[in-house]
């Protein structure tokens, strides 16, 4: 049975190495046909709602609009729905988590083997959860210990402060007092678990939540 194949990725220059790699590796009874590539979220939502692909091969960054979470979260509310496998380089814990919490089938990536690309893709569309063994262990310890949900604008003030803004300089940027900034500081501090501000940076670095 063929399975057909959305690509979506903001560079055409992967989207043709993918649909090569695809078209020369399949064919027969398990081929994998690419049906449509798209470069952004919101163009590959409405692809995948006329072409109704049995998987949509995802990366994570999609340039400007949503970003493949939040593209994955829409693919998944579709009727019929696609499998959703994202393929990206990036591989933190708060990116391979938040893809999975929205549904995605499987996370990948961009440097594994090509035949295990096309193997995820079959694997996706029977409905198997398609994870490489080291991912699927810190899926699980996370899942285990979740992070801490930080709002939208505690976030902001977050990217804020990684770059070196004082609580003046925030509070200019975001059109809000000093002494909401020194709040929500104190919000992510918390939330956090850290005792400073450079502790929170590095933490949000290395879990991806900036």
């Amino acid at each position: 049975m063929t399975t057909t194949v959305l690509l979506v990725d903001d560079h055409p220059v992967v989207r043709s190495g993918l649909r090569a790699v695809l078209e020369s590796a399949t064919a027969g009874a398990d081929a994998v046909e690419v049906v449509g590539e798209a470069a952004t979220g919101e163009e590959a939502i409405a692809l995948a709602g006329h072409l109704r692909p049995d998987v949509v091969l995802c990366d994570l960054r999609l340039g400007a609009g949503i970003d493949g979470i939040r593209a994955t979260a829409a693919l998944r509310a579709l009727d019929p729905a696609p499998a959703v496998l994202i393929l990206t380089t990036f591989d933190r814990d708060a990116e391979i988590l938040g893809a999975i919490e929205a549904g995605a089938a499987g996370y990948l990536l961009k440097d594994v083997a090509p035949e295990m690309i096309v193997e995820g893709i079959r694997r996706a569309a029977r409905g198997d959860m398609v994870l490489a063994p080291e991912l699927a262990t810190r899926v699980l310890k996370g899942m285990r210990n979740p992070l801490p949900k930080l709002t939208e604008r505690e976030v902001e003030v977050l990217r804020q402060l990684a770059t070196g803004a004082a609580n003046r300089e925030i509070a200019r940027t975001l059109f809000v007092s000093e002494a909401t900034v020194k709040t929500h500081v104190a919000h992510i501090l918390a939330k956090l678990g850290v005792d400073s501000r450079s502790r929170a940076i590095h933490l949000a670095r290395e879990t991806g939540l900036i």
